[in-house]
């Protein structure tokens, strides 16, 4: 027989810290406690925001939204030229009947905030489910780094370009784009805090410096008839018949696909809109109205913006100054403020602009801040550190500069990256209602649903083909996420995981009956459940150990549901089977389930409780990687370690004994 356990470790002498230890304490304020130090649930809860109007938060939401008239106008003359306002038709269209009625449905059927990532979550088995959204994560980690680097880099153009610039400013677009993303990191190393009042001022005054701006345009056009015939000719020479016109427009749509962004940030953000006294957590009716109404509003809004800005810049612009190094590049509207309404305005313009892209990027980092800790934890897959801001901030930073500098701060080079990661969300979220209303036998929705994923699927691949660097930055993303969330799991593998226990009246009646002062366990693999395999589990551990009246000694089953899951609550069940008196328990693995259970027991009733395990046959490598993907394996050592880690005091301990 052989009891596992050793003396606890030295804590340590408690001098005063280092600068290095003072540091890892600056970094990691605000770190949850550990699940593996204690049971119940993992981290202290944040406090709940106050909700808000939902018109409020859609201005939350249009700090990434709304903020792409800053570029979009520009990016989509770049690609379509004299095609751009039909083009941006297109868009609009999918838009208000593709985009639309998808987030409508996801915003219904997942009110919490979740979003179509934890839709689509369930729809594959334990580890491929797992990985899916991994991936999922890694597409909206590019539309979230690229919303920072893109928005900062056009924010940079916006300075560089204005006529009271300094002139050392001009050619540092990247060293003013660094700058940006540097001052974004240290607003949140010193702690920010998401302000929608801020959110409301600024979307309130650029939308309105982009209504005067557009409507001084339109009416510079009506008032000048030749060159809308300018451009009416130049499309038609070039491209010949209607039908021509439309199936060309229809090519380069994916080009201007990122002028969809904001969907997937408006259902997240639905936790913040406040709905009536009468909405309940399991019926929130109000909020899903005002999420409703948040969608429906921001679409139109930013659909009529799109088609006039669209129609104004590339009718009054000449077609050179799109170009790379032109004044229109990825400022069409600025450019327009300073042309028709003087250099006092389009600075002013200008000034707006840059506030708003540069808060955008301050949202996806809140986005991305939220994003991590929201599925990783819950999978075991984030190291330690993630559980703090400061260090994922810096994380973040870090891959933002190296976006920023590979892509030279040119907005149109990122503009393909971008749409990717926009696009598999939004295609992820139009399968997800698909397969939802087919649940549903919703015929009708299911054909009308499956045609937008369709079109939204053929636009990420052809988008995903045309610029593949999006698509490269997405993979690069997922592979880093996949291989940290496995080396996270592999570390964590010594973690307490139950979120919560509760034993039934049975289970608590078993144990308060033993009256020899200790409690003994016998581990047994459920699969067997045989009467003589009972027995002989039960001669084994009196043949080899001291445990008292056999009679007094409990059995312990786990049966094993998804190992891929971490964290799990545990219901504990009291069952009598061929005259045994048993806990049965489910969990995502037997070693930390059973640990979870024993330190359960010692607290409910003040006795130390003993487990009997019989050694595992088999390579032991090969068993504890049995253990890391199935929860089985290496029990009897793997049981220990987590209450060694858990439990530090040994005098506190439960005991292991395996024969």
């Amino acid at each position: 027989m052989t009891s596992l356990a050793h003396a606890p470790s030295d804590p340590g002498d408690r001098t005063k810290p280092t600068r290095k230890q003072a540091l890892r304490l600056w970094l990691m304020e605000g770190l949850p406690e550990s699940s593996g130090k204690r049971q119940g649930p993992h981290g202290r809860p944040k406090p709940s925001d106050k909700p808000h109007s939902w018109w409020r938060v859609m201005c939350l939401t249009g700090l990434d939204y709304f903020s792409t008239l800053g570029y979009q106008p520009a990016i989509a003359a770049l690609a379509a030229g004299v095609l751009a306002p039909l083009a941006t038709i297109v868009l609009v269209l999918v838009t208000l009947f593709g985009a639309l009625p998808v987030y409508k449905r996801v915003a219904r059927e997942s009110p919490r905030g979740a979003g179509s990532i934890a839709m689509l979550q369930n729809l594959l088995p334990r580890w491929w489910g797992k990985l899916f959204v991994l991936a999922l994560l890694g597409f909206a980690a590019t539309d979230f780094m690229i919303t920072i680097t893109l928005s900062a880099a056009d924010a940079s153009a916006h300075v560089i370009e204005n006529p009271f610039a300094p002139s050392f400013l001009h050619g540092q677009n990247i060293i003013i784009t660094l700058v940006l993303i540097t001052a974004l990191a240290i607003v949140f190393l010193r702690g920010f805090k998401e302000a929608i009042s801020i959110a409301v001022v600024l979307v309130a005054v650029f939308l309105s410096l982009n209504l005067v701006v557009i409507s001084v345009a339109l009416f510079h056009v009506a008032g000048s008839p030749l060159l809308t015939a300018d451009w009416w000719t130049a499309l038609t020479t070039q491209h010949g018949n209607p039908v021509m016109v439309v199936a060309v427009a229809l090519l380069v749509f994916p080009r201007l696909a990122l002028g969809l962004s904001g969907f997937e940030t408006g259902v997240a953000v639905m936790p913040q809109i406040k709905g009536p006294a009468s909405d309940t957590e399991e019926n929130p009716e109000g909020r899903i109205r005002g999420a409703h109404k948040l969608l429906t509003s921001a679409a139109v809004i930013m659909s009529t913006f799109l088609i006039t800005s669209s129609l104004a810049t590339t009718i009054l612009i000449p077609v050179a100054e799109f170009q790379p190094g032109g004044a229109a590049n990825g400022r069409a509207l600025a450019f327009l403020a300073h042309d028709l309404l003087g250099e006092g305005f389009g600075t002013v313009y200008d000034i707006s602009t840059i506030a708003i892209l540069w808060f955008a990027g301050a949202s996806a980092m809140a986005g991305l801040l939220n994003l991590v800790p929201r599925y990783l934890p819950r999978f075991g897959m984030a190291p330690e550190w993630a559980g703090a801001v400061r260090p994922l901030v810096l994380v973040f930073a870090v891959i933002a500069i190296i976006i920023t500098v590979a892509f030279k701060a040119d907005v149109d080079a990122q503009g393909g990256a971008y749409a990717t990661g926009v696009l598999v969300l939004i295609t992820s979220a139009a399968i997800a209602v698909t397969l939802s209303a087919r649940r549903k036998k919703e015929r009708v929705k299911t054909f009308g649903f499956g045609a937008v994923s369709v079109a939204f699927l053929y636009t990420t691949v052809a988008n995903s083909i045309e610029r593949p660097d999006g698509l490269k930055i997405a993979l690069l993303f997922i592979l880093g996420i996949i291989l940290v969330s496995l080396l996270s799991r592999f570390r964590r593998a010594f973690e307490l995981r139950a979120t919560y226990i509760r034993m039934d009246e049975h289970a608590m009646s078993f144990v308060a009956a033993v009256d020899e002062g200790t409690i003994r366990f016998i581990s047994h693999d459920p699969k067997t459940r045989n009467a003589a395999a009972y027995r002989r589990k039960l001669n084994h551990a009196a043949a080899v150990n001291q445990i008292g009246d056999p009679r007094q000694v409990l059995f312990m089953e786990v049966i094993v549901d998804d190992s891929s899951d971490f964290e799990t609550a545990l219901e504990v069940r009291g069952v009598v089977r061929h005259g045994f008196k048993i806990l049965e328990v489910h969990g995502s693995n037997v070693p930390n389930t059973i640990a979870a259970v024993l330190l359960h027991v010692r607290d409910a009733t003040g006795l130390i409780p003993h487990i009997y395990f019989r050694w595992n046959e088999g390579n032991p490598i090969t068993n504890m990687i049995k253990f890391m993907f199935t929860g089985e394996g290496e029990i009897a050592p793997v049981t220990r370690e987590v209450l060694r880690e858990a439990e530090p005091d040994l005098t506190q301990r439960p005991w292991v004994h395996v024969g």
